[in-house]
């Protein structure tokens, strides 16, 4: 017997690491140093500096504005009701200054434990920062009856690491399978709901959810590719579909089509994750979970959003329940829009338990 031969067959190749291609990786699982920042700072620090968010990152928007509003002093307990990368946890819990406690949710199964790994990293343990997969609907059921918060956030947008991975299906500017659920473990995805719909199911949809000013073409572009037997599976063909049933449109461009797909990608996300019912819940319970004088902080993305966070504070201070609310939206600088375009389109709202 050939022993070298033998050993040889027996011991798997090395493997290379998937290198950048040229200056500017295109593919995901290209871009090494990005998924890696800890060990490529210097990488990650001059991305940033051209106002780009590396790959597997998220930037926290407008927290400065969120910090002084919420005043956060040592001995407070609060909650982050959307955990994501962690980027307003952080700062928050810099504020605790290791006394107090602070409760984050999310229910991405994925990101959650990178998540608190980080955390526990940079010495934030579960001594003051209890983290927990949970809806942020589910508010009333995070601490002992008797425990209220002297402060709440709630940034209400998709995180930028979620985006970016082609794997989860929440962008059409990538080849992956159309999924966009925030848990993948739990409900349907966007492929399969899309041939559960009628015609007006997805037209209503696309209004309700994303203010969509082509909804009727789409949704029928949409149903007559499911009738013709077309499995509609990943983004980049519901993005084909959607660019197909526009390019007749009189007059549009190609960034209309564009900000279609956008808003279609949008409002799927919107129905498979039922975001709007259970923003509708946290908005009904937030009261009874802060303390006298507690503050919470709110943030969002778009108009449907917006809406329901404005219309909940106003009733509420209608009925004393809160004793001041933002009368107008903050607005992200525009030195932070330039160094983050996803800032663009949020808004902050606040309001003040009475």
């Amino acid at each position: 017997m050939d022993l070298d031969n033998t050993l040889d067959e027996k011991t798997p190749k090395h493997q290379r690491r998937t290198r950048y291609k040229g200056t500017h990786p295109k593919n995901f699982k290209e871009k090494y140093k990005e998924l890696n920042p800890e060990k490529y700072a210097d990488d990650i620090a001059k991305i940033i500096q051209k106002g780009n968010t590396p790959a597997g990152m998220h930037i926290s928007i407008c927290v400065k504005e969120i910090l002084e509003f919420l005043q956060i002093a040592p001995g407070q307990t609060g909650l982050d009701a959307t955990l994501g990368y962690g980027g307003h946890t952080l700062e928050m819990l810099k504020c605790l200054n290791t006394k107090g406690r602070l409760y984050a949710l999310d229910v991405d199964p994925i990101e959650l434990p990178r998540t608190k790994n980080r955390l526990e990293q940079l010495g934030y343990g579960p001594e003051i920062l209890e983290i927990k997969q949970m809806n942020f609907s589910k508010i009333d059921q995070v601490t002992p009856k008797s425990e209220s918060f002297n402060f709440v956030l709630a940034d209400l947008g998709v995180s930028s690491m979620q985006i970016d991975n082609p794997d989860r299906g929440f962008t059409f500017k990538f080849e992956g399978p159309l999924d966009l659920r925030l848990n993948p473990n739990v409900g349907i995805s966007a492929a399969e709901l899309l041939k559960e719909m009628t015609l007006f199911e997805i037209e209503d949809m696309l209004i309700e959810n994303s203010d969509e000013p082509h909804a009727a073409v789409i949704a029928r572009a949409i149903l007559s590719s499911i009738k013709k037997g077309v499995d509609i599976a990943t983004t980049t063909q519901l993005r084909n579909i959607i660019k197909d049933a526009l390019k007749y449109v009189p007059k549009i461009k190609d960034n209309d089509i564009k900000k279609s797909c956008q808003r279609t990608f949008q409002a799927l996300r919107i129905n498979v994750n039922h975001e709007f019912e259970v923003l509708d819940e946290f908005l009904e319970k937030l009261p009874d979970v802060l303390a006298k004088d507690g503050r919470v902080a709110i943030l969002t993305f778009h108009s449907g959003e917006d809406r329901r966070v404005k219309k909940s504070f106003q009733h509420f201070f209608r009925e004393g329940i809160y004793s001041e609310i933002a009368t107008e939206p903050i607005r992200p600088s525009a030195e932070e829009c330039r160094a983050n375009g996803r800032a663009s389109c949020a808004k902050l709202r606040w309001a003040i338990k009475a």
